[in-house]
């Protein structure tokens, strides 16, 4: 971390860190979505912008790094087991700072063990002191020996990610993990291309995606209050350049929220049926749609899409089905915490559903784009060999690396795309996506 995103650390003021363990014990504790904790937290919000960024930084740096925080934790207390969940929150807020941040030892110290008497925890500030100090003198050398890419993995998603792709692949993956995205942006109109891409010294991805390497609120950059960009990892942004010409045709758009492919289709020049079964984040999508002045182009629909039916056959229909997000771990460190085995099988029978309904509704001769971002083959590669199986009159439409910006290893040997978080790594990787394009005989 660089510290310009560090507040002053002379001051008295602990509200950040405050946020901050409140946020961790939302997401760790309570089992939120930070995402979700972050959008309601009204201390985050209103802390001054270095703040702000400061306290996003360790809330997501202690939640990548979970695993490893914990072991160094196990190692410096007697009896770990015996520790409240607030009270291991207050010291991953602490370690956080002494082995992952830029913050100097004796500040991380300092700032915890007060952080712990203003929680009205004044009984545990000589524990905290003791187990920080300990930390600092030991701590790095606990962390040259440990295995990150294991202790940073639920055991039971690094065992599906070895079955699918190897031991080598699955390690590399979990090292991508834990390496924060870059800010991808989509730009509403081409015209706008080179002078956003100047703006932001931005290099260019995939099928046309801008990606910003440096930081900063991305509400408070040039041209996002204004409607001409909107932020989009590139894997993300690929799906829906794979219809060919649809610039005055309608295309459905199933489990459309929050919008991103919505407003790509649109800005394409399609008629958009925006259905999602969420109320609340298409909520989220008209928001996004009123920023682009994209509303007039999307028809939106709060529906189940297991159930919900076209009034005639789509010719283009793009489903991004509800999944896992294990792909999006680099943006989404809660992702790894929050989910579960049991999260994942319910999902995979939700996809096939969702799956059979939207291929019923496609006309001969239409175009599927079936996606998920998550890194399990159960939920991709798998998903789609299960519903050709049964469907005789489905048939796979190969993607070339021609039509994605000549990203090669992306491409699998069945057509589909397979993109993995250390892909374009020279380029600061990408989101994990499957991708397949499937037609009606």
């Amino acid at each position: 971390m660089t510290s310009d995103f560090l507040p002053t650390l002379e001051i008295e003021d602990l509200t950040a860190r405050q946020a901050a363990f409140e946020i961790l014990n939302s997401v760790l504790g309570q089992k939120q979505a930070l995402d979700h904790v972050l959008d309601g937290h009204e201390g985050f919000k209103s802390l001054p912008a270095r703040d702000r960024g400061f306290c996003r930084m360790l809330v997501t740096t202690a939640i990548r790094r979970l695993g490893q925080i914990d072991d160094i934790l196990n190692k410096a207390i007697d009896q770990p087991g015996q520790t409240s969940v607030k009270l291991m929150q207050l010291l991953r807020i602490g370690v956080t700072q002494i082995l992952f941040m830029d913050v100097p030892d004796h500040a991380a110290v300092d700032t915890t063990v007060r952080l712990t008497e203003s929680l009205d925890m004044s009984r545990q500030k000589g524990f905290v002191n003791a187990v920080l100090r300990t930390v600092t003198r030991s701590g790095k050398e606990w962390l040259s020996r440990q295995d990150e890419t294991r202790l940073n993995t639920p055991e039971w998603l690094l065992k599906i990610w070895i079955e699918d792709y190897g031991l080598r692949v699955a390690a590399e993956i979990a090292r991508a993990n834990l390496v924060e995205a870059p800010l991808d942006i989509t730009i509403k109109n081409e015209a706008d291309r080179n002078y956003f891409g100047s703006v932001f010294q931005a290099s260019e991805l995939g099928a046309g995606t801008l990606r910003r390497i440096s930081g900063g609120r991305v509400s408070e950059l040039d041209g996002f209050n204004e409607g001409k960009w909107w932020v989009q990892d590139a894997a993300a942004a690929l799906p829906a350049h794979l219809f060919g010409n649809i610039n005055g045709r309608t295309v459905l758009d199933l489990c459309s929220a929050p919008g991103g492919k919505t407003m790509q289709l649109a800005a394409q020049g399609a008629r958009v049926i925006a259905v999602d079964r969420s109320a609340a984040r298409l909520t989220k999508l008209r928001e996004n749609l009123e920023r682009m002045d994209m509303a007039s182009l999307v028809d939106i629909i709060v529906a189940d899409g297991t159930s919900w039916r076209a009034r005639e056959p789509m010719d283009f229909i793009l489903l991004d089905a509800p999944c896992s997000a294990t792909g999006t771990v680099r943006r989404n460190p809660d992702v790894l915490p929050l989910k579960s085995p049991r999260d994942v099988d319910r999902l995979i029978t939700v996809q096939a559903s969702i799956l059979r309904n939207a291929f019923a509704m496609l006309a001969p001769g239409g175009i599927l784009i079936y996606c998920t971002c998550s890194l399990q083959k159960a939920e991709g590669e798998h998903q789609i060999e299960r519903f050709l199986a049964a469907h005789d009159n489905a048939s796979k439409i190969a993607i070339t690396p021609q039509e994605i910006g000549g990203i090669t290893e992306c491409v699998t040997e069945d057509g589909d795309l397979r993109i993995l978080p250390y892909h374009c790594a020279p380029h600061g990787g990408m989101d994990g996506f499957f991708i397949s394009r499937i037609t009606k005989l």
